[in-house]
C-alpha cells in the first residue's frame, strides 16, 4: 500500500525499515512525547519479527516519507467493531511543525475509513503534547476522556 500526496508518502513497513525504526524507538528525545524519555530499548530483530506478524486484519505499521526520505511512522490497530486505534510520529525534527502531520493524518484517515471500512478511529496523546492535541482537534477528533497521563479522542465516519 502506498498513499501519495505532493511530497508525502505513506507506505507499508518492510523488514528493511527495522533499522531506522530501531534507531527512532531507542532515541529518548524522539520517544519522550510518547512517554519513553529513555527510548524503548528494542532490537532490529524484535522489530523485524513484529513487522512479519502484521496483517491488515490485526495491526499494521507504515513509514512516512517526506521528500523521499523516511521521516516518521504511522500505525493502526484493529480494536474490533469497525474501530481502529491509530498513531503517528514524525521522527525527523526538521520536518515537524510544517503542516505535514495534518496532511498525513487526513490521508491516513481517508484510507482507514474508505479503503479498510472502519467507522471509528480512536487515539490518545500525552497531556503535555499540546501540538498533537491542536492537530487532532483541527481535523475533527472529539475528546472522549482524560486521565492523569493522556487525553483520549475519537473520530466517527
Amino acid at each position: 500500500m502506498k498513499l501519495r500526496q505532493d511530497n508525502l508518502l505513506i507506505r507499508y513497513t518492510t523488514k528493511k525499515d527495522a533499522e531506522i525504526l530501531c534507531k527512532w524507538w531507542n532515541d529518548g528525545k524522539i520517544m519522550a512525547h510518547a512517554g519513553f524519555p529513555d527510548g524503548i530499548n528494542t532490537t532490529i530483530e524484535k522489530i523485524e519479527n513484529q513487522i512479519s506478524e502484521e496483517t491488515n486484519e490485526t495491526t499494521r505499521r507504515f513509514i512516512i516519507e517526506i521528500n523521499k526520505e523516511p521521516s516518521g511512522e504511522m500505525n493502526y490497530r484493529n480494536k474490533g467493531n469497525s474501530i481502529a486505534e491509530m498513531g503517528i510520529k514524525i521522527c525527523d525534527f526538521d520536518k515537524q511543525e510544517k503542516g505535514h502531520g495534518t496532511k498525513l493524518l487526513r490521508m491516513f484517515i481517508k484510507y482507514l475509513f474508505n479503503e479498510l471500512n472502519y467507522n471509528k478511529i480512536i487515539l490518545d496523546t500525552k497531556l503535555n503534547n499540546k501540538r498533537a492535541q491542536h492537530v487532532y482537534e483541527k481535523i475533527g477528533f472529539i475528546k472522549t476522556g482524560m486521565d492523569e497521563n493522556a487525553i483520549y479522542y475519537e473520530l466517527i465516519k
